[in-house]
C-alpha cells in the first residue's frame, strides 16, 4: 500500500477544474506536498461547488473537466512524483433535480417495481405505496373548484401542477409520469394521483418522510451501499481509477450514514487491493476508531482538537465560564445539557421523520397497535438518540454507549423506563433492522443537533466549536498532548492531520486568534459589553460569539461578516430561523456588521482590540502549523491555507485561492528571504514549505514520537517533541510569555549535538538549547542534526506507487 507524506486539499468546481489543479502540480511541489487530494469529482448537481451531490456514478463530472482532465492531472502528478487522492460519496446521492439522476427518475416512475427500488431506503409500506417528495409550498387556502384563473387565490398547490412534454411539473420541478397514467385527458392533479410518488407540502418532510437522506437534506437520498450491485455500480468508474494507476488513495465520506461501516470498508479494500483509505469520522473524547476496519485512520478532527486546545490558556475558563453563564441568564446550563435540548430538538424537529421510522421496526409484542404506544416508543428512541454520548455505535462495538444513554434516558424519564428496558436488547442486536436504522439515525441527530446547533449557541470561547471537538473541553495540558501523540503514532500512524477543511466552522487562523481571548479574558468581557451596548440584538449568547467571528476573521469585508452573520444566527435558531425569519432582527443584525466595517467607532474598538491580540494570534498559527505538520500522522494543508486562513463556515472557506501569489511568495523565501511576521501570512508559507520538504525529503526524520524536556521558569509555553531526529519546538500562551518576562533562562534538553533550525538556517548546539536564542525571530523552530543539512532541492521523488 502507498502512504502520502502528506497531502494538499484542493476543491475542484467549474471554476477550479481538473486542468487547473494540474496547473499547480508545480507549485504544490515546490511547496512539499506529496499527494494531490481532490474533492468529490463524479457528476453532481449543476452549479453544486462541493460535489457531494453525486447523480450520476459512471462519470467524473464534465464541469470539472471530465475524464480526461483527470487523466492529465494524474499523469502530471505522477511525472512529478506526487500520488493522488479523491474523495467519494458512498451514503448519498443528489436528488434535487431528478432529469438528472437516473437512478432517482426510474424509482420515481416505477416505484417499487424499478430496479433501483433496492437501492434506495424507502420505507414503502408508511407513504402507502409512495414514496413522498416534501416539494409542494403552503396552500392559499379553500378549494380551487369554481377559480378559472390560472394561479388564482384560494388554489390548492397541487392545482398548480401541469402536464408538459409527458413530465408532470410544478413550477421547475419535473417530474416522470408511470406508463399508462397519462392516456386518458385526465388532470394534472388527478395523474399525480396515479404515480408512485406523491408530492408533498415541504413541512410535511420533518415527521412524514419516508426515505432516508443525508442529515436533514431533503435533495440528498441516502443509498443502500451494503447491496453487493449497488456497491458495484456506483463504485465501477472509482475502482476504475484505481485500477487504471490514476488514484492511489481514497477519502470516504460520512461512513456513520452506512449500514455497516466495517462491511463497506472491507469491500473497498479487496475492491481496491488494499489501497490507502481514510474515513470521515469524527471521535468523541476518548473514543477510538475500530482497530478491525480496514482504513488507515480518519480525516483529522481528532488531531485538530488537540492542537487548538494545547494553546489554550487554562487560567481563563473561569472568566469566561462566567461571563457565558451570564449572558444566558442560567448558570445551572452545562454543556452537556445544551447538547441533550438541541438533540432532543431534532429529534422532536427535523429528523422526527427519521425517529418515527426507527420505531415503526420495533415489534409491540402483547400491545395494542395504537397511536399511544407509538408515540412512547418513538419518545423513548428519542430520548436514547439525545443522550447517545458519540455518533454511533458499530455494534457489537459500542454497545456500552447505548447503555449509557438507556442509563440517563431512564433518569430523565422515568416513565419512559418499561419501554427502555423493552427496546434495549433490539437495539444492541445487530441483525435486528430497528438496531442498524438506530446506528444510521445516531450520527445525524449529533450532527445536526450539535454542529449545526449547539456550537452557534454556546459562546464560551468559539475557538473550540469546531467539528470533531468538545467545546466543553476547555484546555490540553503539554503532557496530555504528548500522551495523545503517543497514541496516535502507536495506533493510527498514518491517519490524517488536518486544521482547516471544507467544513470547519472557522479558518485555522481565525481560532488561533480566538484563542487568545481566554488569555485576556477581563479585556475580553469589557470589549464585549461595549460592543453590546452599541448594537444590542436581544440574544447575549449570540452576539457574543458573532463578535467573537469578528475579532478572529478581521479585517473581513462585509459582504463576508454579513453572510457569515446570517446564516451563524439562522443555525443558532434563537433569534430567526432558515424557516421563519425574523425581519426585525435580520435587519439589526445587517446594520450591525455595516458598523463594524465602515468607518465610525464601532470598528474602531473593533480595530483596538484586534492589535492587541493579533500578535498573539500569529504566534498561535505559527505554532498551530508546525506542530500539526510535525506530529504523527500524514499532514494535509487545506487550499491556500498556507498564507493566513481566515476564512467562516462555508461557503466562505471554498473561495478561489491565488496561488499566483503564493508562488512568488514561495519564491523569495527559496531565494533567502526571512519574512518578518506578518499581514502577508509569508512566515506562515516559509513554516508550511520548511516542513512539508522535510517530512517528505526526510521522512526518515518522522518515525517516533517522544516529548523534549524543557526546563526554566517558562516552560510552561513550550511544546516539544522528537519525531525521530527532527524536532518541533513551539510557543504557547505568548500574551502571558511577554508579561512573565519572556524566555528567560529556558532551555530544552537534547543530544550533545549539532542542530541546523530549517527556518532560519541557524546552527546551535546541545546538549542544552536555549529557548530565547532559538526563538529569536520566529515562535517556532524545527530542528535536525547538523549532519542532515537539508537543502530542500526539489528533485522530483518518483514516489506515487
Amino acid at each position: 500500500m502507498a502512504v502520502p507524506l502528506s497531502t494538499y486539499r484542493l476543491q475542484i468546481t467549474a471554476g477550479f477544474d481538473l486542468d487547473a489543479a494540474a496547473s499547480i502540480v508545480g507549485y504544490l511541489h515546490d511547496l512539499g506536498g506529496d499527494w494531490i487530494y481532490l474533492s468529490p469529482l463524479l457528476q453532481a448537481e449543476g452549479g453544486s461547488d462541493h460535489g457531494y451531490d453525486v447523480v450520476d456514478h459512471s462519470l467524473v463530472d464534465p464541469a470539472r473537466g471530465g475524464a480526461e482532465a483527470l487523466a492529465r492531472l494524474a499523469t502530471a502528478a505522477h511525472r512529478a512524483g506526487r500520488g493522488v487522492l479523491v474523495d467519494i460519496v458512498p451514503n448519498h446521492v443528489g436528488v434535487a433535480t431528478p432529469r438528472h439522476n437516473s437512478w432517482w427518475w426510474d424509482l420515481l416512475k416505477n416505484g417499487q417495481q424499478s430496479r433501483y427500488a433496492e437501492a434506495f431506503d424507502v420505507d414503502w409500506a408508511f407513504g402507502h405505496g409512495k414514496i413522498r417528495l416534501p416539494i409542494l409550498g403552503d396552500d392559499t387556502g379553500g378549494d380551487a373548484e369554481g377559480d378559472d384563473s390560472e394561479h388564482g387565490a384560494g388554489l390548492r398547490e397541487v392545482d398548480r401542477l401541469e402536464l408538459v412534454d409527458g413530465e408532470l411539473r410544478y413550477f421547475d420541478n419535473r417530474f416522470p409520469i408511470a406508463a399508462g397514467t397519462a392516456d386518458d385527458g385526465a388532470s394534472p392533479a388527478e395523474v399525480h394521483e396515479r404515480q408512485h410518488y406523491e408530492l408533498v407540502n415541504w413541512r410535511r418532510a420533518d415527521a412524514e418522510l419516508n426515505y432516508r437522506r443525508f442529515f436533514a437534506v431533503n435533495s440528498l437520498a441516502g443509498i443502500r451501499v451494503e447491496v453487493p450491485w449497488v456497491f458495484e455500480e456506483s463504485h465501477r468508474e472509482i475502482l476504475r481509477w484505481v485500477r487504471e494507476g490514476l488514484v492511489q488513495g481514497l477519502r470516504v465520506d460520512h461512513p456513520d450514514g452506512l449500514a455497516d461501516p466495517a462491511g463497506y470498508l472491507e469491500a473497498l479494500r479487496l475492491a481496491t487491493n488494499g489501497a490507502y483509505v481514510l474515513v470521515e469520522k469524527i471521535l468523541e473524547g476518548p473514543e477510538q476508531l475500530p482497530t478491525s476496519w480496514a482504513t488507515a485512520g480518519t480525516t483529522g478532527y481528532d488531531a485538530l482538537a488537540d492542537v487548538d486546545r494545547v494553546l489554550v490558556d487554562p487560567v481563563g475558563r473561569d472568566t469566561l465560564d462566567a461571563l457565558e453563564s451570564h449572558l444566558n441568564g442560567d448558570p445551572a446550563v452545562t454543556w452537556a445539557q445544551l447538547v441533550y435540548r438541541n438533540k432532543r430538538d431534532v429529534t422532536d424537529g427535523i429528523l422526527h421523520s427519521e425517529v418515527r421510522r426507527i420505531a415503526r421496526l420495533v415489534p409491540n409484542g402483547d400491545e395494542p397497535d395504537t397511536s399511544a404506544h407509538t408515540d412512547t416508543t418513538v419518545a423513548a428512541l428519542s430520548e436514547l438518540l439525545a443522550w447517545f454520548p458519540v455518533y454511533r455505535s458499530y455494534l457489537p462495538l459500542g454497545v456500552e454507549n447505548l447503555q449509557e444513554a438507556a442509563r440517563h434516558s431512564a433518569a430523565h424519564r422515568p416513565d419512559l423506563a418499561a419501554e427502555l428496558d423493552r427496546l434495549l436488547p433490539l437495539l444492541g442486536d445487530q441483525g435486528h433492522p430497528a438496531a442498524v436504522r438506530f446506528q444510521q439515525t445516531s450520527g445525524m441527530v449529533m450532527a445536526k443537533g450539535v454542529e449545526d446547533r449547539a456550537y452557534y449557541r454556546f459562546s464560551r470561547l468559539t475557538s473550540l466549536n469546531e467539528v470533531g471537538a468538545d467545546p466543553d473541553e476547555f484546555a490540553v495540558s503539554v503532557a496530555e498532548f504528548h500522551d495523545r501523540q503517543r497514541t496516535r503514532q502507536a495506533g493510527f500512524p498514518h491517519s490524517m492531520t488536518t486544521l482547516s477543511t471544507h467544513d470547519t466552522k472557522r479558518g485555522e487562523d481565525v481560532r488561533a486568534r480566538i484563542s487568545v481571548l481566554a488569555e485576556i479574558p477581563t479585556e475580553w468581557e469589557a470589549t464585549l459589553e461595549q460592543l453590546r451596548a452599541a448594537h444590542p440584538l436581544g440574544d447575549a449568547p449570540f452576539e457574543n460569539l458573532l463578535w467573537q467571528a469578528v475579532i478572529g476573521a478581521w479585517p473581513a469585508g462585509r459582504d463576508r461578516l454579513a453572510a457569515y452573520a446570517l446564516k451563524a444566527a439562522r443555525e443558532a435558531g434563537t433569534s430567526t430561523t432558515w424557516t421563519s425569519q425574523n425581519t426585525e432582527f435580520e435587519t439589526n443584525l445587517d446594520d450591525l456588521v455595516t458598523a463594524a466595517t465602515e468607518p465610525g467607532p464601532t470598528r474602531d474598538l473593533v480595530n483596538r482590540l484586534v492589535s492587541l491580540v493579533q500578535p498573539a494570534g500569529w504566534s498561535n498559527s505559527l505554532s498551530l502549523k508546525l506542530l500539526q505538520l510535525t506530529m504523527p500522522g500524514v499532514p494535509d494543508v487545506y487550499q491556500g491555507s498556507e498564507l493566513w486562513e481566515t476564512s467562516l463556515v462555508d461557503p466562505d472557506n471554498r473561495r478561489p485561492v491565488d496561488f499566483e501569489r503564493r508562488r512568488g511568495l514561495l519564491a523569495r523565501i527559496d531565494s533567502g528571504w526571512l519574512p518578518p511576521v506578518d499581514e502577508t501570512g509569508a512566515a506562515k508559507l516559509l513554516v508550511t514549505s520548511r516542513a512539508l520538504r522535510l517530512r517528505r525529503d526526510r521522512a526518515g526524520l518522522f518515525t517516533r514520537y517522544a516529548p523534549v524536556p524543557v526546563f526554566g521558569a517558562a516552560a510552561g509555553h513550550a511544546v516539544a517533541f522528537d519525531r525521530g531526529g527532527a524536532i518541533t519546538v513551539a510557543t504557547r500562551l505568548p500574551i502571558g510569555l511577554l508579561a512573565g518576562g519572556g524566555w528567560g533562562d529556558t532551555t530544552i534538553g537534547v543530544a550533545k549535538r549539532g542542530y541546523i533550525d530549517v527556518l532560519t538556517r541557524e546552527s546551535f548546539d546541545g546538549p542544552n538549547l536555549c529557548v530565547a536564542d532559538l526563538l529569536a525571530r520566529y515562535p517556532v523552530a524545527l530542528l535536525v542534526p547538523a549532519e542532515e543539512n537539508p537543502t530542500f532541492t526539489h528533485t522530483p521523488t518518483g514516489r506515487h506507487a
